[in-house]
């Protein structure tokens, strides 16, 4: 790493493509040239130089297809398969810190002090994000806050630095942002709110992974987050998205952003001319919800559906029923009808696990590969009131009045039940407990697991449970099997859930000859994988065994590339071996 940071300090800077070659060749400089002794004095300035910092944030097709035990397709992933490697690791890229920190070295040559407030508001935000990413991946990192220059033996081959000490500088980073951006609401770039609620997810994520660690300082950062949760919900004046009959479903699949709730987008589109490929990977790639998944949605009365009679052998157009409305409007279930169709579309288990994601959806038109041009919401209000709801149930000072103005304004626009703390606290959710072993034992372990549902049913595919897995120590859940819809045995599905009124089933799935069925067939044994042989959940990656090393896994290793070129200053993750010869 510190040689290609050396390497890349010697470049010259371009902004725009107005920095020239000329000087060095010619010793002479053409008028349009700017210098970095001669740039950052006016605001477009400013904004050219920041602008490029966005480019860190996710893309929609990255986030959405994170892999975990929520969300499955054909292809497991390197997390997953234990293919990660130092010898080909390619995170540990420092080249958006360094034109950070030249802005903010910089930045000083504009004259006025409130547009340059702004835009370090803005450097300040963006290296918080690149070292919460950083500490997420590697743990101790390097703090850099200053560019190296080529005698700077001290800085170019520093250790890595304890990762309480970087997210220490995180926070500090972010409350220099909190103070300085503006609070006008602004989807395409950052504001006070949005570094408010960065804030509330980078200390729970720190909280909560040093808390089930048992390492020091937990309850230092889920209070950072609880603070800083309840600041947004107070001052912000965002809102939860409720028009219409299907608010959670229109939003996603609505073509420009919603202001209201979003806080700060992806822009996607013509206007950005950028597109995604979530629709076309989810045919595609087959990508659906998993049964455990599944399991986390509550009946529409708020009972929970793991506690309905014969709920285990529950075929799909039954166990579909009478759910969480978020259900319907996230996975294709019977009567779902595509935005700009009039047909309805049936489940033909195009999806692998025969739960087809309709989240980011639109039109038909917009399935294609890089066709489709809704937003990606990066940062959004339900997302701050469940950080700030988590930190407080972690601390032991949720109350119901928290609960009040957080959870249950997201079950209301769901138009779902309250969430009752004492009712949770006093019956936990047995499936959810088996799901999450390593909870919190505590007088709020019910309703820390009813948190963690909601967060599992309100964010799927916006990147976050990968995530949250890891800070709560549930790596092992990733070992379990993949199951999907569950088929009592070979024979014909009514799977639009219309009764057959036209005449004829819609599936079959059969062992010999599918005869003369007209519509989708599948082979058990064949096409698909059956849990039980001819009968039981459909069964994803039945020839893969996932392990999981809890003493390694959670974080990514050195790469060993960059152990040699620091003489072995840096490093490596407990667990992993690189083949160098420095420990």
């Amino acid at each position: 790493m510190k040689l290609k940071y050396y390497l890349n300090l010697m470049a010259v800077l371009f902004v725009a493509g107005c920095f020239s070659a000329c000087e060095s060749l010619l010793n002479m400089e053409p008028e349009d040239t700017m210098r970095p002794d001669t740039f950052f004095a006016d605001e477009i300035q400013l904004e050219l130089w920041t602008n490029q910092f966005y480019s860190q944030f996710d893309a929609a097709d990255d986030a959405a297809l994170i892999e975990a035990d929520d969300v499955v397709d054909t292809n497991l992933g390197s997390l997953l398969m234990g293919q990660r490697m130092a010898s080909n690791e390619s995170g540990w890229t420092w080249t958006m810190l360094r034109k950070i920190n030249f802005y903010l070295q910089n930045s000083y040559r504009c004259e006025s002090e409130s547009v340059r407030n702004q835009y370090d508001g803005v450097a300040y935000f963006m290296r918080a994000y690149f070292y919460y990413i950083k500490v997420r991946r590697y743990g101790d990192v390097p703090w850099y806050d200053q560019v190296l220059n080529a005698d700077d033996d001290e800085y170019l081959f520093q250790p890595r630095d304890d990762r309480g000490m970087v997210m220490d500088k995180v926070m500090e980073d972010l409350d220099k942002a909190i103070s300085m951006l503006p609070t006008k609401k602004d989807v395409l770039h950052v504001t006070k709110w949005t570094a408010l609620a960065f804030k509330s997810r980078a200390a729970l994520y720190e909280g909560t992974y040093r808390k089930y660690r048992g390492m020091e300082d937990a309850d230092k950062y889920l209070k950072l987050a609880a603070e800083a949760g309840e600041n947004f919900i107070k001052n912000s004046g965002y809102k939860l998205y409720t028009t219409g009959e299907t608010p959670y479903r229109d939003m996603f699949s609505s073509i420009d952003v919603v202001g209201e709730e979003v806080i700060l987008t992806r822009k996607y589109g013509s206007e950005a001319k950028v597109m995604h490929s979530i629709p076309f990977n989810i045919i595609n790639q087959r990508q659906g919800l998993s049964k455990r998944m599944m399991n986390h949605y509550l009946m529409a009365d708020g009972s929970r559906f793991t506690e309905q009679e014969g709920w285990k052998t529950m075929t799909y157009v039954d166990e579909v029923k009478n759910r969480d409305p978020r259900l319907a409007q996230t996975v294709l279930c019977p009567g779902y009808v595509q935005v700009g169709a009039t047909a309805v579309s049936t489940n033909d288990l195009t999806s692998i696990t025969g739960y087809r994601p309709i989240k980011f959806v639109n039109a038909s038109a917009y399935d294609g590969s890089l066709k489709a041009i809704t937003d990606f919401p990066l940062f959004r209000a339900a997302e701050v009131y469940l950080n700030f709801a988590e930190a407080k149930a972690e601390l032991g000072t949720l109350t119901q009045e928290d609960l009040d103005k957080s959870v249950n304004v997201i079950r209301a626009r769901a138009n779902m039940p309250n969430l009752n703390m004492a009712d949770a606290n006093a019956n936990p959710d047995a499936l959810l407990l088996e799901y999450y072993p390593n909870v919190t034992v505590s007088n709020n372990t019910g309703v820390i697991l009813e948190i963690r549902r909601e967060r599992a049913v309100e964010l799927i595919m916006e990147g976050f449970h990968q995530w949250d897995m890891f800070r709560w120590k549930e790596g092992q859940q990733f070992t379990k099997p993949f199951y999907g819809c569950y088929f009592p045995g070979p024979g014909e599905y009514d799977m639009d859930g219309d009764g057959t009124t036209n005449g004829k089933n819609d599936l079959l799935l059969y062992t010999g000859s599918k005869g003369n069925f007209k519509g989708t067939a599948k082979k058990i044994g064949k096409d698909v994988i059956l849990s039980d042989g001819d009968k039981g959940y459909l069964w994803v990656h039945s020839n893969i065994n996932v392990s999981w090393d809890e003493g390694r896994d959670y974080l990514w290793p050195i790469p060993a590339d960059e152990r040699v070129l620091t003489g072995g200053a840096l490093t490596q993750n407990p667990g992993w071996t690189d083949g160098t010869d420095f420990d």
